[in-house]
């Protein structure tokens, strides 16, 4: 990509106000079309969201997002969606056992409501902070209860797939164990064990990093730095670790942009986190400094990759190993095309990946100062793409916020138009969801006097 060095936070803000215009719309046409008794939103198709059975991992976003807007704009109908929807309709997947998915639906549902109550942005209430506070408690012990033990020590979440599974998604699903320990909680096993949630954070995170994401040093013949790798295979048996394997990108050794971008994101969160924890806490979990080097390697390695391997304006092609990309000849040297015949780009990548660039350069300010413009303006310069269009959606008859998203290409469920040959003009919950919380962030950053927008809210409790 090519990185504007010159763009600021505040140059977005015209642009921001103009999604938050468009997206409120959106919510409320969704609310009124997505009753209670019907599945979950996750796609559109023609401009409407559908659900799509797989597990129920994008409702946290659907009622999330009316929190973030209602965040950015103080219109109190939006806080009532979110909140109603939240206390009435989320409680299962609280104690979801199934799923590696905590973090994208109770983070943004329970802990956003929990953050705007800590920062003063809602009236406090102690019973309702408490029942948020509770449901986050709950939600990162039974995330860390899918455990897998690795062959080194180690472990991780297992994703849905089973035990043998670690998928690169999940390391922005341990915000919730981060905020369970933020909150005292801990995980109870036999015998009354009290299991750490920071350290199988850490553990999982680390795990993450060493089998998910690649550094260049020989481990395979497509060991490139800053690869991804989608899911890792673990024998069940002995924790030894197998290969690498993918459910929604094209081959385990290409690499998925969305799970690219779900490292990019995640990382950064963590270090952002780990400033909150003391000295002691962290010491026999490997200390402070071996800590954040492996998830600053892992973040910066990632966010490399992603700069090198996408187009101009900072969108991606949903693999990097597409196997029609080479049809589109030299396509890393100009902007990304929405509507060509071959590969579809994934926008949903970018908004989560541009937060992640972001987080990343602001922690490295102090630290290493031209990584940190580089990350910085990589992030913003990918954001100004994302809001104008042919990315933001401004048809009041589409439900979708941001346009050209994929979810599960392999599989062919994205839907392909009439007269086409790719899937292209549709939107997902997770896209829509993640250009929202990329422009709060910013919109946050550019007003100096608004709190700092993390998940763990301001840390003075």
């Amino acid at each position: 990509m090519i990185i504007n060095n010159k763009l600021a936070a505040s140059d977005l803000l015209s642009s921001i106000d103009k999604m938050w215009e468009v997206s409120g719309q959106k919510i409320l046409s969704i609310e009124e079309s997505c009753s209670e008794n019907s599945q979950t939103p996750v796609f559109t198709i023609d401009g409407k969201y559908q659900p799509q059975g797989w597990t129920e991992w994008t409702q946290g976003f659907q009622f999330g997002s009316a929190i973030l807007q209602f965040d950015a704009t103080d219109d109190e109908q939006f806080l009532e969606i979110g909140r109603r929807n939240t206390i009435e309709r989320m409680a299962p997947h609280v104690s979801h056992l199934g799923v590696h998915d905590h973090g994208f639906n109770n983070v943004s549902t329970y802990g956003n409501l929990r953050r705007l109550m800590l920062e003063g942005r809602i009236s406090t209430n102690d019973r309702e902070r408490d029942f948020y506070e509770l449901a986050l408690k709950v939600s990162g012990a039974v995330q860390a209860s899918r455990w897998s033990t690795t062959a080194d020590g180690h472990g991780y979440v297992y994703s849905f797939n089973g035990p043998h599974s670690l998928f690169c998604d999940t390391i922005r699903s341990m915000r919730s164990l981060s905020l369970g320990h933020q909150l005292g909680h801990s995980l109870m096993g036999e015998n009354d064990d009290s299991i750490c949630l920071l350290d199988r954070m850490i553990q999982h995170a680390r795990s993450t990093a060493k089998y998910n994401v690649y550094y260049g040093e020989g481990r395979d013949t497509y060991d490139v730095r800053g690869r991804v790798a989608h899911e890792s295979i673990f024998n069940c048996n002995d924790g030894r670790y197998r290969c690498p394997s993918t459910q929604q990108g094209y081959s385990p050794f290409s690499t998925w942009t969305r799970g690219l971008s779900w490292i990019i994101a995640g990382y950064p969160e963590q270090l952002e986190f780990l400033q909150t924890v003391s000295e002691e806490l962290l010491e026999p979990l490997g200390g402070r400094d071996e800590v954040e080097d492996m998830m600053l390697n892992a973040a910066r390695a990632s966010c490399d990759f992603f700069i090198q391997n996408t187009p101009t304006d900072g969108v991606p092609y949903w693999d990097t190993g597409a196997p029609e990309l080479s049809q589109l000849g030299d396509y890393l040297n100009r902007s990304s095309e929405p509507f060509n015949d071959h590969e579809p780009v994934d926008s949903s990548a970018a908004a989560i990946a541009a937060q992640g660039l972001l987080r990343l350069g602001r922690f490295l300010r102090g630290r290493d100062d031209d990584a940190a413009a580089r990350y910085w303006q990589a992030g913003l310069t990918t954001a100004q793409s994302l809001l104008t269009e042919p990315y933001l959606s401004t048809d009041d008859n589409h439900q979708g916020l941001l346009l050209h998203t994929i979810y599960h290409q392999p599989r062919g469920w994205d839907h392909v138009p009439a007269g086409s040959k790719i899937p292209h003009s549709e939107s997902c919950m997770w896209g829509d969801y993640h250009l929202r919380e990329l422009g709060l962030y910013i919109q946050r950053v550019a007003n100096e006097s608004s709190p700092y927008y993390s998940f763990f809210g301001p840390n003075d409790r």
